[in-house]
């Protein structure tokens, strides 16, 4: 069978797919960095629409403000690739869907936008669930990959191991 995204990809996606339709969990995403990618992975495999609920592409700040309730505060304060920011994108995946669980990612995929304290590989994430506590599950990766494509692929792959039940 021919797949459009890598192997490696795929190979984890049939893992969420198959682990979380095992036990009756439905998955949202919200995507800055990837673009997409963790939700095309997911609908590489059949069965997938027994688990995604539904993906956020939400790039632009606007977009985070808009569609997932991230406030501005939150933005100005910690940047848009911070644990806080994710942890609000998760929140509002969730606010905004009928998910069981949420993650998000946002990051500095380069070769342009880095800086010394975020410079390009900086990717953070984010899980949340419906019936778990108010503490944020976030976590800070430096991501070296050398190209932008990499350093998306490399967010893909830790993103659908945060899905993993």
């Amino acid at each position: 069978m021919s797949y459009l995204l890598p192997s490696d990809i795929v190979a984890l996606a049939r893992r969420v797919i198959e682990e979380n339709a095992k036990i009756g969990r439905r998955v949202a995403l919200a995507e800055s960095c990837t673009g997409g990618l963790v939700a095309a992975a997911l609908t590489e495999i059949p069965g997938s629409s027994a688990v995604l609920d539904r993906g956020f592409v939400t790039y632009s700040n606007e977009a985070k403000q808009e569609d997932l309730s991230v406030s501005s505060e939150i933005i100005e304060t910690f940047g848009a690739v911070s644990i806080a920011c994710v942890w609000a994108m998760a929140q509002g995946a969730l606010k905004h869907s009928n998910a069981d669980v949420a993650v998000a990612i946002s990051g500095v995929a380069g070769p342009d936008g880095g800086t010394p304290l975020k410079p390009v590989g900086t990717v953070v994430f984010a899980r949340a669930t419906r019936e778990g506590g108010a503490e944020p599950d976030g976590e800070l990766r430096q991501l070296d990959g050398g190209s932008r494509s990499e350093i998306r692929r490399q967010a893909t792959l830790a993103a659908l191991e945060l899905l993993l039940p």
